[in-house]
């Protein structure tokens, strides 16, 4: 688990090693066991170092035999060993024992069609020095992520984009169309990130770039195919694939230790039970915010040592401009908080890796705004009776509900029978296009709508005839989970230099969960049931159908209590807010929800972590800098 950037331009060899120098101590976070670097007369690599395999000899950039082509690679492969056996086979020769020189050589034998190849999660370039081209990838559900632009004659790509910062012809501009946007969806949701010119690469894409031309291509997509199956039969593949993916992502060198977080939800339960390792981890909050009661209960009952923490109001938010400087753009998700500590908790007790459970919402129907809008059990059982009728007919059917006068579970009716696109933007939605619009200056009242956004997604699944639940879960697989739960989950681990592995989102995984019946994931007796089923064989009775958490973080009392409400009350009043929002109705609104008169804590955040990550990033000059090199 590593950090690169690379620039490709025709600067002097001398500006070139001096420039991805800095640019490699930007993110020395990444990757501080090591680092490596290759300039040339059109290229120059950078690379920083958290090593698990080949620990004396994997340092990058490798190079091929002729050292025509050079790799920087950030992730894991899980199925290295039989890919280099397979090379070894047709002639190539290792200089190494990494999982990255299979990348290089498997590029050298089967072209871009290596990332087919691959399982795990990666970011990755190939410099061919020759042909003076570079192909770049990131794995298929953007787990690892990797960001790139053009401004003026220079490419550049990377890890983060905050590598750039120090090249001198990256321009810091804000992306006036990524705000509005921003407010709907909580995280980065267009392609173009905050800054004007860099992109990110979208998952399961790679890139060729030679002669100033950008050519992006898709390798890989999420295909729900339901297959003929029983309940049981479901289940049990479920299982099986759940036990082979943890036991692929828990390995590393000896003397690497590898943990499992683990909360009281089920996701990090059911990994933490097929893994049994040394350590777990859990994070609560020193209030009514805590789940470390539960997860120290699990650990004990499943014969694992626990350690946990439990972070103060004060110590959480008053760390929240470091965490925005690592995200590289804002994301007002409250679990950021948590998590970076969690990871920081983990590195401090002398842990490089840590396996979680993200994915497993997205693969499996974990969600309950894929329909759930009823607690009552008979009105869902009616709901799973009613999606049995041809999708016209479904259609028909909920358009009379979305039009009825209302009754009791009408809602979740129509939500259980519309088309998914008529309802469903993902798993947030903070200010509607018409709240963003009422508070923002008309200048920044602009970029891509809500249907502009999510339409290439919706298309792409109009005419399938797959369940509109797996419609919202190919959905929430583009948008919500990279643009999101990926992006913090590399971030907040990265910012403590633990690399995060994520065994539940793997593409062994994804041909179960892609092929398995709706009807057994999402059903009147609830979410991602088989997978729960699964779970539960393997936890204490019932703890795997315990309702889903997520990370609780108490933001409504932090913006109900003086010193906090006042903090942010003082950051809306401040001059550069006024570039971007009407003041008066910043400054109404957080007193308002703090005398108790609405509940805006959602929005408050939302715009009370840009207004952090733009004072950091265009005001302060990127005050909490990290440590140098």
């Amino acid at each position: 688990m590593c950090g690169f950037v690379a620039y490709v331009n025709d600067d002097s060899l001398q500006m070139k090693e001096t420039i991805i120098q800095k640019m490699m101590d930007r993110i020395i976070h990444r990757g501080p066991d090591d680092s490596g670097k290759f300039v040339d007369e059109h290229a120059a690599l950078g690379f920083r170092r958290l090593s698990f395999i080949d620990v004396k000899s994997g340092n990058q950039p490798i190079f091929n035999e002729d050292d025509s082509k050079a790799i920087l690679f950030n992730g894991e492969i899980y199925n290295f060993k039989e890919l280099r056996q397979e090379l070894e086979g047709a002639g190539h020769t290792f200089s190494t024992h990494a999982d990255t020189e299979v990348i290089l050589h498997g590029y050298e034998e089967w072209g871009q069609n290596i990332t087919k190849r691959l399982r795990g999660m990666f970011g990755f370039i190939i410099w061919d020095r020759k042909k003076q081209e570079l192909f770049g990838a990131r794995d298929h559900f953007g787990i690892k992520p990797v960001y790139y632009g053009k401004i003026g004659e220079t490419f550049f790509v990377g890890s983060e984009i905050k590598a750039f910062l120090d090249h001198p012809d990256f321009k810091l501009e804000l992306n006036k169309e990524a705000l509005k946007p921003y407010l709907t969806f909580q995280y980065p949701a267009t392609e173009e990130t905050f800054f004007k010119g860099i992109y990110k690469l979208p998952a399961g894409h790679f890139f060729h770039y030679k002669d100033g031309q950008l050519k992006i291509e898709e390798y890989w997509d999420a295909n729900f195919e339901a297959e003929d199956m029983n309940f049981d039969q479901a289940v049990d593949r479920i299982e099986a694939a759940v036990k082979e993916s943890v036991k692929a992502h828990s390995f590393a060198d000896e003397g690497i230790k590898v943990g499992s977080f683990l909360s009281a939800g089920v996701d990090s339960s059911y990994v933490t039970a097929m893994m049994r390792p040394d350590m777990t981890f859990s994070i609560g909050f020193d209030s009514t915010y805590d789940e470390t009661k539960d997860a120290r209960e699990l650990a004990k009952r499943l014969g694992l040592k626990n350690t946990d923490m439990k972070l103060t109001n004060e110590t959480a938010f008053n760390a929240f401009p470091t965490i925005q400087y690592y995200l590289d753009e804002p994301d007002s998700n409250p679990s950021v908080v948590p998590l970076y500590f969690l990871t920081k908790l983990a590195k401090d007790n002398g842990y490089k890796a840590m396996l979680s459970g993200e994915g497993a919402d997205e693969l499996f129907a974990g969600y309950t705004d894929y329909g759930f809008n009823t607690n009552s059990k008979a009105i869902r059982w009616l709901a799973d009776q009613l999606k049995k009728l041809p999708r016209k007919q479904r259609y028909a059917l909920g358009e009379k509900l979305k039009n009825a006068k209302n009754f009791h579970g009408r809602l979740h009716l129509y939500h259980a029978l519309a088309p998914a696109r008529e309802d469903f933007v993902g798993q947030a939605y903070i200010f509607s296009p018409e709240e963003a619009s009422d508070i923002l200056k008309q200048e920044y009242d602009c970029g891509p709508s809500v249907d502009e956004i999510l339409k290439p997604f919706f298309d792409k699944v109009e005419d399938l005839d797959i369940d509109e639940v797996a419609k919202r879960q190919y959905v929430d697989i583009h948008q919500w989970m990279p643009g999101d739960i990926l992006l913090k989950a590399d971030k907040m681990s990265m910012a403590n230099s633990l690399e995060l592995r994520v065994p539940l989102l793997d593409k062994e995984i994804m041909a179960v969960a892609q092929t398995t019946p709706t009807k057994y994931l999402f059903n009147y007796k609830g979410t991602k049931w088989a997978f729960r089923e699964a779970a539960n064989r393997n936890l204490p009775e019932e703890w795997a159908h315990r309702p889903k958490m997520g990370f609780p973080v108490p933001i409504r009392a932090w913006l109900r209590e003086e010193k906090y409400y006042q903090q942010v009350r003082d950051l809306f009043a401040q001059d550069f807010v006024k570039e971007f929002f009407d003041q008066d109705k910043l400054l109404q609104l957080a007193d308002d929800n703090f005398e108790g008169k609405v509940d805006g804590r959602r929005k408050l955040w939302t715009i009370y972590t840009f207004l952090i990550w733009y004072k950091l990033y265009f005001i302060d000059n990127f005050k909490p800098a990290v440590k140098e090199a």
